[in-house]
């Protein structure tokens, strides 16, 4: 445990380590929500559109593809990093 004094404070700091480092179990339950929703809301189809509330259906598609995105660039980078090779700039 580290112990910090700044000014009349003192703060101690557990050596805690993150969580999720690189984000790829993160992305994988997000995207798997998002689909999750999208799958259920399909029976719906024709009340959202009657409605006008059809783009709630699009956004869950919106958000499953931008997630499954994501978890392939976080896998790669992940990959890349324990390979020992730089990012890409």
């Amino acid at each position: 445990m580290q112990q910090h004094e700044i000014g009349r404070r003192t703060y101690l700091i557990a050596n805690v380590a993150p969580l999720d480092v690189d984000g790829v179990r993160t992305l994988a339950v997000g995207t798997a929500i998002w689909f999750a929703a999208f799958i259920g809301l399909l029976p719906f189809y024709g009340s959202l559109e009657a409605s006008g509330r059809l783009w709630w259906l699009w956004t869950c598609a919106a958000g499953t593809g931008l997630g499954a995105w994501g978890w392939d660039y976080c896998r790669r980078r992940r990959r890349n990093r324990l390979a020992g090779r730089e990012p890409r700039h």
